[in-house]
């Protein structure tokens, strides 16, 4: 099984490269003998069966020639350069799968949305857009695409209820606009190894007078950075804490990505709260946005909000390496793995393959990390029931204004690189989880020891309370460039927390009372309330079962609470 894993994907790309005049169950089997083999949820019939269907369905398409869209990733890089040509060899529709920055993808769709004009006949597009491509109601609704025109080309082995996502990418109409690609959370990382030694353990229990262990709250986190900033270790002044802090695009995604959530903004709800959501923005009983400001009812400027990025702020200062003020997301990603920090309260799991190189300080000698994955630890006004953190989901997205054949020849390329067939394979490339019978498969269970709790994590319980941005926010590439503009002033010191916040909604609710007034977003735009005070919010959301906006907390700093990792561990495993 290992060696198919191994299998070089420049000779499948050679191997297949023969174009679409070969196309056909020869190409297919050269195809899984040389790439797929063992490592696939299906047997070999069934895997051939499968590859079948798709060289029957794509028949009406032979010889077309469509164009694909995705960030760049280790999984869409996987797709574009061995699964397209594969595609391409064993049905004869040509692919071209570009690959291109996260930011892009979304000017690019932008344009697409607001002239017509076909740039890409599917897009690997984040689950994000939700309730954008709900409200604009310009990407095609894949549950009655599947069942009325995209039926001829619609997998009868796709098994929706096996992806984990779908929840993610279904709007309140109930209906599914994206099918999930790739998914990865963002969770709690830390040095598995001094957490596990002696001396450390004597001497945080005889200063905190509590185990030191994976936090389970803010409180706890904080002690344990405390704890490890500047303590010795191997002969080198350690950090208990990293982040980043400069003021770029990069920092919006720091927040949007669920951070107020952690700490407890918004309502309870998964895979998001309602009626307010982690972003701070309220919606009605129409899923019409109302407010992004305490003053309307919303939350992003409320107690919550602002002890978030007070906490993010004050822990930036005084636990992370000092360069970490002035880094972005890319420069301060490598840093955890050079050895010299204990913990980092957010990290995306999609960098755990270059988290477990050979040779890096936090790897051993046998092949197994240093480090684990464990969950997110939350802040002082979460409540049970809310989510926790935020999990990834590009998804494939198939635009109104891209014509039926050119949008049918790409759906079955998006669910080619979703079969069963080839996601365990691709999963093990890129380590982006989408299928229940993936993360179940007899190989990860062989490989999670060398993946620091990834594998555990995802076969948790516990995974359901990450989730990515929902359908609250209208309009999500208009707002989302506000955040890290807002939050950077803070960063910098030009704003405090709250004027920070408060600066956020304000420009949230402007731009919400644009798209209101325009009528573009029909029935579900936004209708904005009636302004007043915190307490008449808080007063309303409780009569109602809600929670958000909360009263601030006087005591901030809560009864701090660890757990065992391994223990957690074989809870979840029970």
């Amino acid at each position: 099984m290992r060696r198919q894993l191994l299998t070089s994907s420049t000779a499948i790309v050679l191997l297949l490269g023969a174009g679409s005049a070969y196309a056909g169950m020869d190409e297919a089997k050269a195809f899984l003998d040389k790439e797929i083999g063992d490592v696939s949820s299906l047997s070999r019939a069934d895997q051939e069966s499968e590859m079948q269907w798709f060289i029957d369905a794509a028949k009406p398409f032979a010889g077309m020639e469509i164009k694909v869209v995705s960030e760049t990733i280790t999984t869409h890089s996987y797709e574009s350069e061995v699964l397209a040509p594969a595609f391409s060899a064993i049905t004869g529709i040509k692919v071209t799968h570009d690959l291109i920055q996260e930011g892009d993808v979304v000017e690019k769709i932008q344009t697409q949305m607001q002239t017509g004009q076909n740039l890409y006949d599917a897009w690997v597009n984040d689950s994000d857009l939700i309730g954008t491509h709900w409200r604009y109601q310009q990407v095609r609704n894949l549950t009655d695409f599947m069942a009325n025109e995209g039926k001829d080309v619609t997998n009868p082995n796709l098994d929706l209820d096996d992806f984990i996502g779908l929840s993610f990418t279904t709007a309140p109409d109930k209906k599914l606009y994206q099918l999930p690609d790739q998914q990865f959370a963002n969770v709690y990382w830390f040095r598995y190894d001094w957490f596990n030694d002696e001396k450390n353990k004597a001497d945080f229990k005889e200063k905190y007078g509590y185990d030191l262990g994976v936090p389970v709250n803010w409180s706890a986190y904080e002690d344990i950075a405390e704890f490890f900033t500047g303590r010795e270790i191997d002969g080198k002044q350690v950090y208990g804490h990293m982040d980043y802090g400069k003021k770029d695009p990069s920092l919006g995604w720091r927040f949007t990505d669920a951070w107020l959530s952690m700490a407890g903004n918004g309502d309870k709800g998964l895979p998001n709260g309602l009626p307010v959501d982690e972003w701070g923005i309220k919606v009605d009983e129409n899923s019409r946005p109302v407010g992004s400001c305490v003053a309307r009812g919303g939350d992003t400027n409320g107690p919550a909000s602002v002890y978030a990025i007070q906490k993010y702020l004050d822990w930036l200062k005084a636990y992370a390496p000092p360069a970490a003020q002035g880094m972005t997301f890319s420069e301060s990603g490598p840093v955890p793995g050079q050895g010299e920090v204990a913990q980092q309260i957010f990290m995306y799991t999609a960098f755990t393959a270059d988290m477990v190189k050979e040779g890096l300080p936090v790897m051993n000698e046998d092949g197994t990390p240093k480090w684990r994955f464990a969950p997110s630890p939350h802040g002082v006004y979460w409540k049970e029931g809310m989510k926790l953190g935020y999990q990834d989901v590009g998804s494939w997205t198939l635009m109104k204004s891209t014509p039926d054949d050119r949008a049918k020849a790409a759906w079955l390329y998006a669910q080619f690189v979703t079969s069963k067939t080839v996601d365990v394979k691709k999963a093990h490339v890129g380590l982006t989880f989408i299928r229940e019978s993936t993360i179940r498969h007899e190989s990860f269970t062989e490989r999670a020891p060398n993946l620091g709790g990834l594998v555990e994590f995802y076969r948790s319980p516990a995974r359901v309370q990450w989730s990515p941005t929902g359908t609250n926010v209208p309009d999500y590439p208009k707002l989302a460039q506000l955040w890290w503009q807002a939050i950077g002033d803070a960063s910098s010191g030009a704003k405090t927390a709250q004027e920070a916040m408060d600066s956020l909604c304000a420009e949230q609710e402007k731009v919400m009372e644009r798209l209101g007034r325009s009528g573009v977003q029909g029935d579900f735009g936004p209708q904005m309330a009636e302004e007043h005070d915190l307490e008449y919010w808080n007063k309303d959301a409780v009569a109602k079962g809600n929670i958000a906006p909360q009263l601030k907390i006087e005591n901030e700093k809560e009864q701090p609470q660890t757990v065992d990792y391994d223990e957690l561990v074989k809870s979840w495993q029970e």
